[in-house]
């Protein structure tokens, strides 16, 4: 369930009022099940994956993303896997704990841990947006946003790409104010 953290203090666990909220940026939420197969479950409760068995988590879910090619153009797709024994670890995060945006779309569904997403809204406020296993993350192209994982460490996620080209990060300069989440641990 995501949760959604104004800078007044207001908290949103509603995918409703997390949407109206971030309807100004054109963020979409939603949720995918991830259903019952007991090898995809017992995959996504391993540390790390390797080839072979990120590639069969891929297809057993390849169904959202058949969906997605269709409706929206994405061709590909990838899964990211962070867990606390990946070497120089804090290296890696620190650059996604900048404010930046993207020439493509941001799109990740979740399947395991938690991921933080901050936004700054266009009248310069910032929010914190945690999701977990489930939630599906669209940030538009140019959207103003940053990440980071949650003290656990620990993320499985797909990303849907049009052009992976275009999810370098082009960084802002813009300070983070508002640091909620585990961004304290990067």
């Amino acid at each position: 369930m995501a949760i959604l953290k104004l800078e007044d203090g207001t908290v949103y666990i509603q995918l409703k009022d997390i949407a109206q909220e971030l309807a100004p940026l054109k963020v979409q939420l939603n949720r995918w099940t991830l259903g019952d197969n007991p090898q995809l479950h017992r995959l996504l409760a391993k540390d790390s994956l390797n080839k072979e068995e990120e590639e069969e988590v891929l297809k057993t879910l390849d169904g959202y993303f058949e969906q997605i090619k269709e409706t929206a153009g994405y061709q590909k797709r990838d899964l990211v896997v962070v867990h606390p024994g990946i070497p120089n670890l804090d290296v890696l995060l620190k650059e996604y704990v900048k404010i930046h945006t993207h020439a493509d779309d941001e799109v990740r569904y979740i399947i395991e841990g938690e991921s933080v997403f901050g936004f700054v809204r266009p009248d310069g406020s910032q929010v914190e947006l945690t999701v977990e296993a489930e939630d599906y993350i669209n940030l538009p192209a140019g959207t103003i946003h940053w990440g980071c994982v949650t003290p656990a460490r620990r993320l499985k996620a797909i990303r849907y790409f049009t052009s992976p080209e275009g999810w370098a990060a082009n960084y802002t300069g813009t300070a983070i104010r508002f640091r909620q989440a585990a961004l304290e641990t990067v």
